[in-house]
């Protein structure tokens, strides 16, 4: 497209959110734009997005279970400093309570996500941290795709924002209805919730077998 000259059309301003830190020892790409998982709490990722209001802008970030896309944390704040994505982190911890060793945390190269907090608060959870290359979007595609049916089913839907409380209630809401209500095709047409319960049978049912 720069080659002949075109560029996309792109929705209000352009807001610059991944800022990466070249003082830190990145980890590796451990999913290398494979964002399968065979069982909850396998692998997460985690973005965020900015919302224009007419208090400023706001941030919104999320976490979402790839097996199933459930979103098992997100927070909506007025700033994008490392406190913020930390607490969306918190909330998933509290809510899934994953085991450790065995959950890899994928994200983009954002000096958030790479700040020593960060990093160290999936160490203690025992979470193996993942980023993928700075400025792709492709190596965290899923992550980027919540983000988009975000943008397209709630933020453009129902702007302009007047405030981040405002605006904080309807994505409580969204993510409700997305984890318990909306259909996705790559999880066979079904709320991510009914996904993941149809797992957790399988397993009763080969414990119940064995």
């Amino acid at each position: 497209m720069r080659e002949m000259g075109l560029c996309g059309v792109t929705r209000g301003k352009m807001v610059k959110t991944t800022h990466a830190d070249p003082d830190n020892a990145n980890p590796r790409d451990l999913v290398k734009r494979q964002f399968t998982a065979e069982r909850p709490n396998q692998l997460w990722v985690a973005d965020f997005t900015f919302v224009s209001t007419w208090q400023g802008f706001a941030y919104v970030a999320f976490i979402v279970d790839v097996y199933s896309r459930f979103i098992v944390g997100w927070r909506v704040s007025r700033h994008m400093r490392t406190e913020f994505v930390l607490d969306a982190l918190e909330q998933a911890l509290h809510t899934r309570r994953p085991e450790p060793h065995r959950l890899v945390h994928h994200s983009d190269r954002g000096s958030q996500y790479l700040s020593i907090r960060y990093s160290e608060r999936l160490g203690e959870a025992g979470i193996e941290p993942s980023v993928g290359n700075t400025g792709d979007s492709y190596d965290n595609a899923l992550a980027e795709t919540i983000n988009g049916l975000y943008k397209t089913e709630l933020i453009h839907r129902r702007g302009p924002w007047k405030s981040v409380d405002s605006l904080e209630w309807e994505t409580l809401k969204w993510v409700t209805w997305f984890n318990h209500q909306r259909l996705l095709e790559p999880i066979g047409n079904r709320p991510p919730a009914e996904f993941e319960a149809l797992y957790e049978q399988s397993q009763a049912t080969i414990s119940v077998a064995a």
